[in-house]
């Protein structure tokens, strides 16, 4: 059973895995994001760093940029982000600075995750903004398609 806060959380995520697919597609590690507010996507993203050249191209930081310029403002109260994977320490940055209510991932990331895994940000109570978390949401989904996404890159460089 995922874990899920939300009613709508597994559904929002599914729309999160779509966006992975299409990183996958164009040949980026297969991250997918969903911002949403009100019960309604808002903006979405998945990994371009490679396409567009940008080491800030991430999933999440492409939803958030949509997302300001769709409602003119760099502040996104009253949303909720939905991140295949544990974002980095740059995603979890923006994610405070734009006030973002909530943060639902769903794969760990042991290496450069910064919810939980490597460095726990959420967690400094020094911080003057605090998301609210959750992490797990179709966990075994969101890895398997980083897991599959590697396997066959090794598979093509033997």
């Amino acid at each position: 059973m995922p874990n899920v806060g939300h009613p709508r959380d597994a559904e929002f995520m599914q729309l999160a895995l779509a966006q992975a697919e299409l990183a996958r597609m164009a040949g980026e590690v297969p991250v997918g994001a969903v911002l949403v507010m009100n019960d309604e996507v808002i903006a979405s993203g998945h990994n371009q760093p490679i396409g567009q050249n940008d080491p800030s191209s991430h999933a999440e930081m492409v939803a958030l940029r949509l997302a300001g310029q769709k409602l003119n403002n760099y502040r996104l109260p009253d949303t909720t982000l939905y991140v295949t994977l544990e974002p980095c320490m740059m995603c979890s940055g923006a994610i405070m600075h734009a006030r973002v209510s909530r943060l639902v991932y769903g794969a760990k990331d042991p290496k450069t995750g910064c919810v939980h895994s490597v460095l726990k940000l959420f967690d400094h109570q020094q911080l003057n903004h605090h998301t609210m978390v959750e992490g797990g949401v179709l966990e075994e989904s969101c890895a398997q398609v980083l897991k599959d996404f590697f396997k066959e890159r090794r598979t093509q460089n033997q």
